[in-house]
């Protein structure tokens, strides 16, 4: 069973779009969803300890904003190497640096046309999910 995608995406017409999209993509990984910055942190020390193969983060999320979350996540050693890609509508260029500075490996502004966000996501299934090589351990 390939392992999990985490969505962090408190929006949940965005969330629904997603899960249209990796559906219409083929991605056959599971999506679970976080919709806050607090859950998000909670879904990376599950107990039973499986870490998803990519976190896609919103930035503007509620309780703990998503800078603060990838903040986290790069000091902690079961997640600092984890691929996160920062799926935003913020164009903010303090955004892009910032996420870029704390450690995120991609950051993408969400397409407003569906056909164009359905594209969007098949490339990050394919290049993240299929093409990119992770280290085995963490």
């Amino acid at each position: 069973m390939p392992r999990h995608i985490l969505l962090v995406e408190d929006n949940q017409d965005d969330e629904e779009l997603t899960r249209i999209a990796f559906e219409r993509a083929s991605i056959g990984h599971p999506l679970e969803v976080a919709r806050d910055g607090e859950e998000a942190l909670a879904a990376l020390q599950r107990p039973d300890g499986l870490l998803p193969a990519l976190v896609l983060l919103d930035l503007k999320l509620p309780k703990i904003d998503g800078l603060e979350v990838l903040q986290r996540m790069r000091a902690d050693p079961r997640t600092r190497l984890l691929p996160v890609v920062v799926l935003t509508s913020s164009r903010a260029q303090r955004d892009i640096a910032e996420s870029y500075r704390l450690g995120a490996n991609s950051y993408i502004r969400k397409p407003v046309d569906f056909d164009q966000f359905v594209a969007t996501v098949q490339q990050l299934g394919r290049y993240w999910l299929a093409l990119n090589e992770l280290p085995l351990e963490p």
